[in-house]
């Protein structure tokens, strides 16, 4: 029997950890606490985390800067928690590569949906076959730096990419020859939750076919599959 996903609840409020720790046992799940990110992140090194739960405003290193490390280091999903209802908050915190977003006050029933919800999308995803450490991916003479997030075509030119198109084609890059639907490409972009539908992933292939595809027409590089997706079908390499 598997074990059941263990839960990481990152909060400074008691009040709201402990709880909601309790709440997520009581559901069925493993739970731990954190009352700041330095303890969090000790957590992460030495635990097999499935998911955190991770409150914005904290002392010290706040929730922002936690969840950015968690997307750029690991695969763990994070649902981001905050007392502001900013919206600006929100775009933020996805593009930060968060999973989903909740204000507080918040329903323990309606997070612990969003938890189940995030396990099962993330669960459903193929396998990552590009090393997540990967600071350069090499394809088809072409070069992208994940640290500088810049593309260079064949002959050394930068080619300019929106932060859309930057995801897309890591997303491509890191599952090549995998065919991806496009409710998978939307989840490993991190657009779902910015309120991104599906004929947007395919307005991104063809903006980004326009600038890495010999004949955009005719693309060799991201293939159409009929009724499944797309795929990346160069060889990968990284440095």
């Amino acid at each position: 029997m598997d074990a059941a996903p263990h839960i990481l609840v990152v909060d400074d409020h008691r009040d709201i950890r402990e709880p909601l720790a309790a709440y997520l046992e009581k559901s069925g799940y493993r739970a731990s606490e954190a009352a700041d990110s330095q303890s969090a992140r000790r957590l992460i090194d030495r635990a097999a985390i499935d998911l955190v739960v991770l409150d914005i405003m904290m002392p010290g290193e706040d929730g922002l800067s936690l969840c950015r490390h968690l997307s750029e280091t690991t695969q763990i999903p994070v649902i981001l928690l905050t007392a502001r209802t900013d919206e600006t908050d929100r775009i933020v915190g996805l593009e930060m590569g968060a999973d989903d977003y909740m204000a507080k006050p918040f329903s323990p029933r309606e997070l612990l949906a969003r938890i189940k919800s995030v396990l099962r999308r993330v669960n459903s995803l193929p396998p990552q076959r590009q090393p997540i450490d990967a600071s350069k991916i090499q394809f088809d003479g072409w070069s992208l730096d994940l640290a500088r997030r810049q593309l260079m075509d064949p002959h050394g030119i930068a080619i300019p990419l929106s932060a859309a198109e930057f995801a897309l084609l890591d997303a491509f890059l890191r599952h090549p020859q995998i065919i991806l639907s496009r409710d998978q490409l939307l989840d490993l972009t991190q657009s779902r939750d910015a309120g991104v539908f599906d004929r947007s992933i395919d307005n991104q292939v063809s903006r980004l076919r326009k600038k890495i595809e010999a004949d955009p027409k005719n693309p060799l590089l991201i293939k159409t599959v009929r009724g499944g997706g797309y795929m990346f079908s160069s060889t990968v390499e990284r440095s």
